[in-house]
C-alpha cells in the first residue's frame, strides 16, 4: 500500500526522535512517501496532490487538529467521494487532539501508530461526516473559500479565545490548557459585544433564532478536553449525523459561571441547558449572520472576521482508519 505521511515538525507534543520512530515503525508496513510540512498552508497542499495523484491510497497526519484539517481540506478539494479518495490516518501531535480522540484513539503518537498499524492489518475503518463552511451570497463574505471542519466551528466568542491563543503563541507561548483559560478570562472582559448578542442563526423552515451572544458548531462529541476531561457543548453531535449546534444568548457573569460549571460537569447525556441556550441537533443547512463582524474559527484555527458563515453537514463524507 502506498501512503503519503504529512508530518508538522513544530507538533507541541513529538520530538525528532518520537517521529523518527514513528516514521520507521510506519515503512516497515507500508510503502511510505515522508514529507514534512514547510508553511501554513503546505499540509492541505500534500491533500490534494494525494487525492489528484490516483495511486496514494492513505495519507497520515502526523500533528495537531490544525494539520489534520488541512490535509482534510486538501483531500476534500473536489469535493467529497469516500469511495475513490485515499483514507486518511492520524497521529496525534497537537495539544489536545480533539478528532483523533473523539475517533477512540490512543492520544498518545506511539501507541496511536500501534494501532494504526493493527487497523491497517484487520482492515478497520469508517465513513465520517464532516461540517462545512460557506461565503453566503449577497453578503460580503460571499467570496471567501469554502472550509472542511472536523469537529468544531465557532462565530463570536469561542473563536475571540482562538484568537487570542493564536496571538500568545506567535508570541513564543506554549499551547498548554492553562493558556486557554487565561484566555477565556481576557476575552470575557475584553469582548464588546459579550452583553447583547448580535447572531442570528437562520435555517429552512423555521423562525430565526436571534439574539446570540456565542455560537458553537459540532460535527462530533466531545467539543473538545481539559487535560483528559472531555467537554460537551452538543452530546447529541456525531461523526454519523449532520451538525449540532449550540448558542448562548445571555455571557453576564452569573452566566458564565452557570455555563462552565455546566460544561466542566457535562456528560454524554447532558449539555448546557437552560433558558438562555439554544441546543439543535442534526442540521443539514443553515446560516450565522451577525450585525457586526466576530471572530471565526475552525478546528481550533482562527480565520478573522465573519458577519455570515453558511454550514453544510455532509454525512460520510471521508473514510477514515480506525
Amino acid at each position: 500500500m502506498r501512503a503519503l505521511l504529512v508530518v508538522n515538525p513544530t507538533a507541541t507534543t513529538t520530538s525528532a526522535r518520537t517521529r523518527d520512530v514513528l516514521i520507521h515503525a510506519l515503512a516497515s508496513d507500508l510503502k511510505v512517501d515522508v514529507v514534512m510540512t514547510e508553511h501554513r498552508g503546505h499540509a492541505r497542499e500534500l491533500g490534494r496532490r494525494a487525492a489528484e495523484s490516483g495511486d496514494v491510497e492513505l495519507v497520515v497526519a502526523l500533528g495537531g487538529d490544525g494539520t489534520v484539517n488541512e490535509v482534510v481540506n486538501g483531500l476534500l478539494h473536489h469535493g467529497p467521494d469516500p469511495d475513490s479518495l485515499p483514507r486518511l490516518a492520524v497521529v496525534p501531535g497537537g495539544s489536545t487532539n480533539v478528532f483523533v480522540r473523539a475517533l477512540g484513539l490512543p492520544n498518545d503518537p506511539v501507541e496511536a501508530t500501534g494501532a494504526l498499524l493493527d487497523a491497517l492489518h484487520e482492515g478497520n475503518e469508517r465513513t465520517v461526516g464532516l461540517g462545512l463552511a460557506s461565503g453566503t451570497p449577497g453578503t460580503v463574505d460571499a467570496s471567501v473559500p469554502d472550509r472542511w471542519f472536523t469537529f468544531t466551528a465557532g462565530l463570536g466568542f469561542d473563536a475571540g479565545v482562538v484568537g487570542r491563543v493564536e496571538q500568545q503563541r506567535e508570541r513564543g507561548k506554549r499551547s498548554t490548557h492553562a493558556l486557554y483559560l487565561r484566555q477565556v478570562l481576557r476575552q470575557f472582559f475584553g469582548d464588546p459585544h459579550r452583553g447583547h448578542g448580535t447572531i442570528t442563526l437562520e435555517r429552512p423552515g423555521h423562525a430565526p433564532a436571534e439574539g446570540l451572544v456565542l455560537s458553537v458548531v459540532c460535527n462530533t462529541s466531545p467539543w473538545t478536553y481539559l487535560g483528559n476531561r472531555p467537554v460537551y457543548a452538543a452530546p447529541g453531535a456525531s461523526f454519523d449525523t449532520a451538525l449540532d449546534v449550540l448558542g448562548l444568548r445571555s455571557l453576564s457573569a452569573p452566566a458564565v459561571a452557570r455555563y462552565g460549571t455546566q460544561l466542566l460537569t457535562s456528560s454524554p447525556e447532558r449539555g448546557p441547558h437552560g433558558r438562555h441556550t439554544l441546543s439543535l441537533h442534526d442540521l443539514t443547512s443553515f446560516t450565522l449572520h451577525s450585525q457586526v463582524r466576530l471572530p471565526f474559527q475552525i478546528d481550533g484555527d482562527h480565520l478573522g472576521l465573519r458577519s455570515s458563515v453558511t454550514f453544510t453537514g455532509v454525512r460520510r463524507a471521508l473514510r477514515v482508519i480506525v
